[in-house]
C-alpha cells in the first residue's frame, strides 16, 4: 500500500465534539481540539511544531484496493485473513511516527463498523460502587449476532481486566476482531474532553500494556489500535511509533455518547455514511452510551437498503 507523508493540523468538526463525547466520564466541552478526520487512507502523520495539545491530521491519499473480497452481506468475515503472513492486522513497522488511517477506498460500497469498549478509573468506581450494572452492552452484541455484522472492537485494558471472560468470547467469535484502545482511556493531548491526559513519558508503557493484555485473551489479536476521544498530535504519534501499531480514526463519529435517544445516532450514522467509511459507536453502553443498541437494527437495515456490505477494519483495508 502506497504511503505518502504529509502535513496537516486543524481542530475536530463541531460535531466530533458531541458525538464523540461517549468517550469520557462526562460530555465534552464546547472548543475542545481533538484529531481530524481526513480525506486519505492510510497516512502518516508528519507534525508541525506538534505540542500534546495541538492535534495533527494527514494528507489525502488514495489508499490502494483490498487484496481480497471481503464476504458476501449476511456472511460472517474471517479477521486477519488479508494480512501478510507472519504479520498481524495492522502491524507496523515504523520508527519515526505511527500510522494513522481514517477510512477505506471509496470506490466500493463497504463500510466498517466499529465499537469502543472504554473504562476509565471514575467508570471503575462507578461500577464497584453499583451505580452501574455493567460497561458490557451485551444486547448490541447479541443483535450483532442475530444481524450477522462483523465488526471490529477496541477494547482499553481496564475493560479487559473487568471482562476477562467476554473479551475470550468475542475474540472466538469469528463475526469480530479486536483491537486496543489504550489502558485506561486517558487523552493523548492536554484538553482531551475531560479525560485527562497521558505524560508523554508514559505513553509508549500505556499502550504496550493494552496490547499485551488483549495478547494474553485473544491469540489473533489485531494491532489496530484507537486513540481516546480521537485526541492525537505529532508528540503522540512519535511516542507511541515503537508500539507497532496502527491508529483508526474515523471519518462518521456515531454520536450514541450520552445521547437522549437512538434517534440522532441513526440519523448522523446514516446521513454522513459513504464508501469506505469508518463508523464509530461504543459498545459499554451505561449512561455513557444507553442507546446504541436500539439504533444498531435501524442502522443495519439502512445501510443494508443503499447497498452497503459491512466488513471489518481488516478487510475494509486489504490487510
Amino acid at each position: 500500500m502506497t504511503v505518502h507523508w504529509g502535513i496537516r493540523i486543524a481542530a475536530l468538526a463541531a460535531a466530533a465534539s458531541v458525538v464523540l463525547a461517549g468517550c469520557g466520564d462526562t460530555t465534552a466541552p464546547a472548543g475542545t481540539a481533538a484529531g481530524t478526520p481526513t480525506l486519505g487512507g492510510l497516512t502518516h502523520e508528519t507534525p508541525s511544531n506538534p505540542s500534546p495539545s495541538t492535534p495533527t491530521g494527514a494528507t489525502p491519499t488514495q489508499p490502494s484496493s483490498p487484496a481480497t473480497q471481503p464476504s458476501q452481506p449476511g456472511q460472517p468475515s474471517t479477521p486477519g485473513t488479508t494480512a501478510k503472513p507472519g504479520t498481524r492486522p495492522g502491524e507496523s513497522h515504523e520508527t519515526n511516527l505511527m500510522p494513522v488511517i481514517q477510512h477505506g477506498p471509496r470506490d466500493k460500497k463497504w463500510v466498517a463498523l466499529t465499537f469502543d469498549a472504554d473504562l476509565t478509573a471514575l467508570m471503575r468506581k462507578r461500577l464497584q460502587h453499583g451505580k452501574v450494572k455493567s460497561y458490557y452492552n451485551e444486547a448490541l452484541i447479541t443483535k450483532l449476532r442475530q444481524e450477522n455484522v462483523p465488526a471490529t472492537l477496541f477494547l482499553t485494558g481496564m475493560w479487559m481486566e473487568q471482562y476477562p471472560d467476554r473479551v475470550r468470547e468475542l475474540a472466538a467469535d469469528p463475526l469480530f476482531e479486536l483491537g486496543t484502545h489504550t489502558y485506561d482511556h486517558r487523552g493523548f493531548t492536554k484538553h482531551c474532553y475531560t479525560l485527562g491526559t497521558v505524560p508523554k513519558a508514559d505513553m509508549l508503557q500505556d499502550v504496550r500494556k493494552a496490547v499485551t493484555l488483549l495478547d494474553q485473551l485473544d491469540s489473533h489479536a489485531t494491532r489496530w489500535f484507537r486513540f481516546p476521544g480521537g485526541c492525537y498530535d505529532g508528540t503522540a504519534l512519535h511516542e507511541l511509533a515503537p508500539a507497532g501499531v496502527t491508529a483508526v480514526g474515523l471519518d462518521v463519529p456515531g454520536a450514541d455518547g450520552f445521547a437522549k435517544s437512538p434517534k440522532p445516532i441513526v440519523k448522523q450514522v446514516l446521513t454522513h455514511c459513504q464508501n469506505g467509511s469508518i463508523v464509530v459507536l461504543h459498545m459499554h453502553g451505561g449512561e455513557n452510551a444507553p442507546y446504541t443498541d436500539e439504533a444498531i437494527t435501524p442502522i443495519i437495515a439502512g445501510l443494508r437498503a443503499r447497498g452497503f456490505r459491512f466488513v471489518t477494519v481488516t478487510e475494509l483495508m486489504g490487510g
